[in-house]
């Protein structure tokens, strides 16, 4: 085929591919849309904002906020201007995720991270100090069958004598929601797994053992309190007997009405968790698709912004992000710039 109709054919693929042909409402789309976590949320907004700012010829790309499962899923629908092109996740996407992506079609994926936060545990500022916790404690207190057994706690210190002698109510992230999913693999599962039993269970029958171990009680101790996390703080802030849980940049933001609470004598700070010291500390990433990069206006830019931003001193820092590593920073920077595959022998 002559070079000049190999364009030809090819740019007719992509116009195809990405509906940019059609005469309906949905045919056309001149600018990104990112979709997923409400803990990198705000953080997609900033870089959104900067980059219509650094560019008047880009418009601000949409960022919904509906969840990472929700949004993987929206993610992984197909290639296309219907499609989301970006997926803002608070935990690695799944292998089952992106095989789901790969049978719509969207099987080349660029996985950056772009920085760090912590499942972060708090109470009102307001009131006194009384939660010393652990990841046992944890899951005693949220397991819907800790151990194997029906939980019958309705007050902490059911849990441990030294906790207060007050109702269980924790105000937490939903089930569509990435922290829900950091909270059952970093804190729920190494609670559980504290019990020999447990853990020589994850080796013998491992879906018994995930369901043992990280379903959540839905007997009201738990209240799924939705994608805003703004609203649990206002939860706490009502009631000084509860506890909330979300990513430890709302904590910071509301510094003066939230207190962190301690995990393993760890408090959830910008220290601790840039240097995995608290226990609840994860990644954060975006998820772009490659199929998309040259047929939506403005989204090769806004992976660049991503890069600009989340440096020590940065857009993301200032924000209350915590900065990744150096190391891990120059490897997601050369990612971003090179748009690197993701290879999904790497997922779990």
């Amino acid at each position: 085929m002559p070079r000049n109709s190999f364009k030809l054919a090819a740019a007719t693929a992509l116009c195809a591919l990405l509906a940019a042909c059609g005469g309906s409402q949905s045919a056309t789309r001149d600018q990104v849309r990112a979709v997923g976590s409400s803990t990198v949320y705000p953080f997609a907004k900033a870089v959104a904002d900067a980059l219509a700012k650094d560019n008047s010829a880009i418009k601000s790309p949409i960022i919904e906020s509906t969840g990472t499962g929700a949004g993987m899923k929206l993610f992984c629908k197909g290639v296309g201007a219907d499609f989301p092109d970006v997926e803002n996740a608070s935990r690695r996407m799944k292998k089952s995720e992106y095989e789901e992506c790969a049978k719509n079609g969207v099987d080349k994926i660029i996985e950056i991270q772009v920085g760090l936060d912590g499942v972060a545990f708090a109470e009102a500022a307001s009131g006194p100090s009384k939660f010393a916790l652990t990841p046992a404690i944890i899951y005693k207190a949220l397991a819907a069958n800790p151990f194997g057994k029906p939980n019958t706690a309705k007050l902490w210190s059911d849990i441990d004598p030294a906790l207060p002698h007050e109702p269980i109510l924790v105000y937490g992230p939903p089930s569509t929601s990435g922290t829900r999913d950091a909270l059952k693999e970093l804190i729920l599962a190494k609670g559980c797994d504290s019990d020999a039993a447990m853990a020589a269970l994850k080796e013998t029958d491992k879906d018994k053992h995930d369901k043992i171990c990280t379903e959540v009680r839905t007997d009201g101790a738990y209240v799924d309190s939705g994608e805003n996390d703004n609203l649990i703080v206002q939860k706490l802030e009502a009631n000084q007997a509860a506890v909330g849980i979300f990513g430890f940049s709302y904590l910071e933001e509301n510094a003066d009405k939230l207190r962190g609470l301690t995990i393993n004598g760890v408090v959830p700070t910008y220290q601790s968790i840039s240097d995995f010291s608290y226990p609840g500390a994860r990644p954060l990433y975006i998820y772009v698709k490659a199929a998309h990069l040259d047929a939506i206006k403005g989204l090769r830019e806004f992976v660049a912004e991503w890069a600009k931003s989340w440096g020590k001193g940065g857009l993301l820092a200032k924000q209350g992000m915590v900065v990744s590593p150096e190391a891990v920073q120059a490897t997601n920077a050369k990612v971003a710039a090179e748009f690197t595959l993701l290879d999904p022998s790497a997922l779990k």
